[in-house]
């Protein structure tokens, strides 16, 4: 039983070290399953003789320490845990050493629980004895672990009670901080590997044309067909594609696709507003600013950004989830109004697939003239694949744009270095992931925050909250010299510029988010309010209080652009429209005008001055689910080449 308590224990010190609540129904699974996996590591390490045991011993505590070390410091680092998904770009990762020193001091009591084990193991090692076991007795073991695997599995598959129930996590998606909350590390990551197995299936047979082989020769599934007028009037109310999908379905052979036909061809479209085409042929500039926060604008520390949120269109109530892939899923809602599929980079896995509503492509489809930026390297996050994919000419550090190379690099020498590559050029569309608000939020191992440090030493905060103000105000005189260069061009009052963050500040504790909102950051809603701002030189104010997020980017920005889209396919929702708002949260939990739903828990809280029952949050949860499977098949299938490709 060696092994199942080493296991146990590890569990526990994880737990302790990334969750709240440490002893639930969760523990008690992970328990559970240590057994089976205990004695498979007693069987590995009892199985030759006592010399190779004793080796092969050494060799699996080691590569436990380490596996249960790496994912608790990245849980501090990144506030998720790293999927084996992760290790495809983990060579990239050297560059954040001082990141990963800073998140290993400040967590150095749990680190040295983890070691533990191995430092007594190597002291005492000439003291343990290996003996060889018999075959019967190996046997027995095996079968032992095999009879409690099944046990514990029929345990998890009878759990089907709420949203986010222990089967549905089990056999239907893949949430690492859920599925470890309720599983464990190991556990996890055999449920990772299996994933990562079924998404290799996938890759390797979207080759294949799913459709194209079963569509008869004198049928063309995208046919113009004959509509009254009517019809056509009532069509153009809407933010529709002409899209039948009622004939597509009919003539799918593929059982999965014609699901999708079905499924599109039944959701009600975005109506059209008055805001629709109000930027047409005007230009456009979208931002994703790394770690940025409603709580680094401010009227005297970074004026240019607070002018742009009270002059502009208000956002009041808008938020930003966090992702599992942090700042590569958070640009990929924000750029693609899809939710990231689990346990994959799905920005990465999007470079292979046609991507039609990504606004480079939108917009490079009217002869717009579109670059995409980012001041870090420009392979990280492989997006030198995914980002020309999305229609955009692609520069970054070591590819085109030669930034000063620090840590973090200077979003003002970005602007500085691209601005003429395109102020002359109308109309453009140019898009830039930041990097100067990244953590780690010290003055001693971040250049923007030393950069800055003088003018935020007088605040009243504490060390690295004022580190993380220094680097946002960066970000706010990279704005202040946009703005004056459109402005000496003449070009401001015909250019829309759009910020979103990839994610919340997850660089600082809870607690120091709270002493920079200036309030209690209770609840996990609080943790991910965000901020949209959407600017344009001239523009009347305009407050917007309803519900939304980073996922209705692409199709509000498409409306205002008057460009051809179908809000159908599209995750997210326009803000402006009068489409009921619904903000999704990676473990299912959701916002609506009437309610939070939070799924750990299975609790609803109605709004103020709103009332909700049951059937109102199961049809919102069964929303939010259909969501998430069927924004991941667009990821899988390449459904918008299916359904678009010919357009």
């Amino acid at each position: 039983m060696f092994f199942p308590a080493l296991i146990v224990y590890f569990e526990t010190v994880l737990k302790i070290s990334s969750y709240d609540k440490i002893f639930n129904a969760g523990y008690v699974f992970m328990c559970f399953f240590s057994v089976p996996a205990g004695l498979l590591f007693y069987i590995g390490t009892s199985a030759f003789s006592e010399k190779k045991n004793k080796t092969i011993y050494i060799a699996s505590i080691s590569c436990l320490t380490f596996y249960y070390a790496a994912q608790m410091t990245y849980f501090k680092i990144f506030s998720t845990f790293a999927s084996l998904y992760f290790f495809i770009g983990a060579g990239k990762a050297a560059q954040f050493a001082d990141v990963l020193a800073d998140a290993v001091f400040r967590n150095i009591h749990m680190i040295v629980l983890i070691l533990i084990p191995l430092v007594l193991s190597l002291v005492f090692i000439k003291k343990m004895k290996f003996p060889k076991i018999t075959g019967r007795n190996m046997k027995i073991s095996a079968a032992a672990a095999f009879c409690l695997q099944v046990f514990v599995v029929m345990m998890v598959l009878s759990s089907d009670n709420g949203m986010l129930s222990s089967s549905y996590l089990y056999t239907e998606t893949f949430l690492v901080v859920d599925s470890i909350d309720r599983f464990g590390l190991l556990t996890t990551g055999r449920l990772d590997i299996q994933n990562i197995m079924k998404n290799s299936e996938v890759f390797a047979s979207e080759s294949e044309p799913a459709v194209a082989e079963e569509v008869p020769t004198e049928t063309n599934p995208h046919e113009e067909k004959p509509v009254s007028v009517e019809e056509e009037e009532k069509e153009a109310e809407f933010n529709v594609m002409n899209v039948d999908f009622e004939h597509l379905a009919s003539i799918e052979g593929n059982k999965e696709i014609k699901e999708m036909h079905e499924y599109f061809g039944g959701l009600k479209p975005t109506e059209k507003n008055k805001y629709t085409g109000m930027f047409k042929g005007k230009n456009l500039i979208m931002i994703t600013a790394e770690g940025f926060s409603p709580y680094a604008v401010d009227e005297e520390l970074t004026p240019t950004l607070y002018k742009m949120q009270q002059e502009g269109f208000r956002f009041t109530d808008f938020y930003t989830p966090l992702w599992g892939v942090s700042t590569s899923d958070g640009e990929y809602v924000a750029c693609t109004s899809l939710l990231p599929k689990e346990g994959i980079w799905s920005f990465y896995k999007s470079s292979e697939n046609y991507m039609p509503f990504a606004m480079g492509n939108q917009l490079k489809n009217l002869n717009y003239a579109t670059n995409a930026y980012h001041d870090h390297y420009f392979d990280y996050y492989f997006r030198n694949l995914s980002h020309p994919n999305l229609g955009y000419t692609y520069k970054g550090l070591g590819s085109g744009l030669d930034v000063t190379e620090t840590w973090p690099e200077s979003d003002i020498e970005m602007m500085e270095l691209t601005i003429p590559e395109y102020a002359d050029n109308q109309p453009f569309h140019t898009y830039y992931m930041t990097v100067s608000g990244h953590l780690q939020y010290t003055f001693s191992g971040n250049y923007i925050a030393s950069k800055n440090r003088s003018l935020v030493e007088e605040l009243p905060y504490s060390e690295r909250v004022k580190a993380y103000l220094a680097c946002n105000i960066e970000l706010d005189r990279a704005m202040e010299l946009l703005i004056k260069k459109l402005e000496e061009k003449g070009i401001a009052d015909d250019t829309l510029i759009a910020i979103s963050p990839d994610h919340y500040p997850y660089g600082l504790e809870k607690a120091e988010i709270s002493e920079l909102a200036g309030h209690e950051i209770s609840s996990e809603f609080d943790l991910y309010k965000g901020i949209f701002i959407l600017w344009s030189k001239g523009m009347e104010p305009v407050e917007i209080n309803k519900t939304c997020s980073s996922l209705d980017i692409i199709p509000t920005l498409s409306n205002l652009m008057g460009v051809e889209y179908d809000s159908r396919l599209l995750m997210g929702r326009d803000i402006l429209s009068d489409s009921e708002p619904l903000v999704m949260f990676s473990d299912r939990s959701w916002v609506t005008d009437k309610a939070y739903f939070d799924a750990k828990t299975g609790t609803a809280a109605a709004k103020e001055g709103q009332s909700i029952d049951d059937s109102y949050v199961e049809e919102i949860s069964s929303q939010v689910k259909d969501k998430f499977k069927y924004s991941a098949k667009i990821l899988d299938d390449d459904y918008y080449r299916i359904v678009l490709g010919n357009k």
